[in-house]
């Protein structure tokens, strides 16, 4: 299978009083700006209207859990799991299996265990099929995520299918309740639970195409003329990295180049509309800009200090830069993508928007299943982990290095100040503590790197680019051969340690030994 399994939503979203049965009133409490507000779900349509409040976005194409559990005499939603549904039916068995114990074991982790299921399946019909064929043909998978959650001692009480605008229950036959030809959703937004999560400020967000969307290369006459800045800046820019003072140089390029576009990019006109936006950034950044952009974030040590603009008035540009970067990843160089794609879903991770860190950070995995720091990530923003811990890690970072991160220079080259810091009034670096030495870090010889990937049978600094398949969520990336390399590898110098997740540092890791890069 090629999904991308997540867990979405806390593990406290609402109040539900007493177990949810078929036909028999819910509960779902929002907070609003004022009094707490409880609405009751009475009916399947109601819980089915829910969906997209409980995961934040329109699930396309997708099996959906929800858990329940009993507080204070009181049914509670708890966390939300999400899994494409696979296209080969003999993996049905296995995508139930996998979710319903994911959901169960992260409930558990978090100290509360589900007592009930909701589960839901959402797919538009195919061509020439109607939503009633949809439901039947998903019925198995239905019961086998009955039979699996069962198995968990967690039973399904309501199982839902919505597609072509109606849904169907696979628990209740009643045709007066639930009838054969399925009951249409109401209009988006005008149920009173929409009108609940509206006040409270809880944005349904669309569905996860349009979220990838913004991180997907563009089809256009553009991608020719991106792909061939990037051949140009290719060969010299590697050989540079490959050498000890070049690779410093690139560095300072890279992350002074980013700064500066950053700093356009904030101070560029408002627009209207998420399209809109995205495009007056893709016009903001040149092709040979993206290019060495683009190049310079496969080293590692620049990925990381680049990583550092997480927070405070550097986050919003910063992210608004790694989408554009990941777009200009075009045709061969698909797999190149996992850097800025890895940055945006950290970025967006450490500000509080999980749903685009889960799917930025899953389509990095798609463009390179070895880049470790965005497994890394990944799995501990599906874990519901904290990323104070990581930014912990990297603020340290920041404050060894000693250098002015926060200071952006203009498009003239002089500095002029942190990204909008007069609006957030945080300094751009992090004073290190009396009697904290700061460490050196030494750059790997071209010489040492080539003895080593001589042992390997490839050029230095090569990382064989891999053919892929393109599939949901995933980004495509074709075999190069004589034009050039996907990933720098050189080992960086004594002392070096990679920020992750859980405020622990893993040892540095080239591509030597177990494959997986970070």
């Amino acid at each position: 299978m090629t999904n991308h399994s997540e867990t979405t939503g806390s593990s406290e979203n609402g109040d539900l009083p007493g177990p949810v049965q078929p036909g028999r009133a819910a509960r779902t409490r929002f907070d609003g700006p004022g009094d707490e507000h409880q609405v009751t779900l009475r009916t399947p349509a109601e819980l089915a209207d829910a969906l997209p409040y409980l995961l934040g976005y329109r699930p396309e194409d997708s099996i959906v859990l929800a858990a329940l559990r009993d507080r204070d005499g009181q049914g509670r939603f708890g966390g939300r799991a999400r899994l494409g549904i696979p296209a080969n039916t003999e993996d049905w068995a296995g995508a139930a299996g996998q979710l319903a114990q994911g959901l169960v074991t992260g409930s558990e982790r978090r100290g509360v265990r589900p007592e009930q299921m909701v589960a839901y399946l959402c797919q538009e019909p195919a061509p020439g099929e109607t939503g009633r064929q949809v439901m039947e043909r998903l019925r198995p998978l239905a019961q086998r995520l009955r039979v699996e959650c069962g198995v968990l001692d967690v039973p399904v009480v309501e199982a839902l299918c919505i597609s072509a605008g109606r849904f169907w229950s696979y628990c209740c036959d009643d045709e007066a309740c639930c009838p054969s030809a399925g009951i249409p959703m109401g209009l988006p937004g005008t149920s009173v639970l929409a009108a609940a999560a509206t006040y409270a400020g809880i944005q349904v967000r669309g569905s996860l195409s349009d979220l990838r969307a913004r991180l997907l290369p563009r089809e256009s006459a553009a991608a020719g003329e991106q792909e061939a800045a990037l051949d140009a800046a290719a060969v010299p820019l590697v050989s540079r990295i490959l050498d000890d003072t070049g690779r410093s140089e690139v560095a300072e390029e890279t992350l002074d180049l980013a700064r500066r576009v950053m700093r356009r990019l904030d101070l560029a006109r408002a627009v209207s509309g998420i399209p809109a936006e995205d495009l007056r950034d893709d016009q903001l950044l040149g092709n040979d800009e993206a290019a060495a952009l683009i190049l310079g974030l496969q080293d590692r040590t620049t990925r990381d200090r680049a990583a550092q603009w997480m927070e405070g008035g550097e986050a919003a540009p910063a992210l608004r830069l790694w989408r554009a970067l990941a777009r200009r990843c075009v045709g061969s160089y698909g797999e190149h993508a996992a850097a800025p794609l890895t940055l945006a879903g950290w970025v967006a991770w450490s500000t509080g928007d999980e749903l685009e860190a889960r799917e930025a950070l899953a389509m990095a995995l798609g463009a390179d299943r070895d880049y470790l720091f965005a497994r890394l990530l990944h799995q501990a923003c599906n874990e519901g982990l904290d990323p104070e811990s990581v930014r912990r890690c990297l603020r340290a970072e920041r404050e060894n290095l000693g250098d002015t991160e926060g200071e952006t220079p203009d498009d003239d080259g002089q500095a002029d100040g942190p990204v909008r810091r007069e609006r957030t009034g945080s300094p751009a670096t992090v004073p290190a503590p009396p009697g904290r030495r700061r460490r050196t870090r030494a750059g790997v010889s071209a010489d040492g790197v080539r003895r080593r990937a001589g042992t390997q049978g490839r050029e230095p600094g090569v990382n064989p680019a891999r053919p892929r398949t393109s599939a949901a969520g995933e980004r495509p990336g074709r075999a190069r051969t004589g034009r050039t390399p996907s990933r720098t590898s050189g080992k960086e110098g004594a002392g070096r340690k990679e920020a992750c997740p859980g405020g622990a540092r893993s040892g540095e890791r080239g591509t030597e030994g177990n494959g997986e890069r970070l």
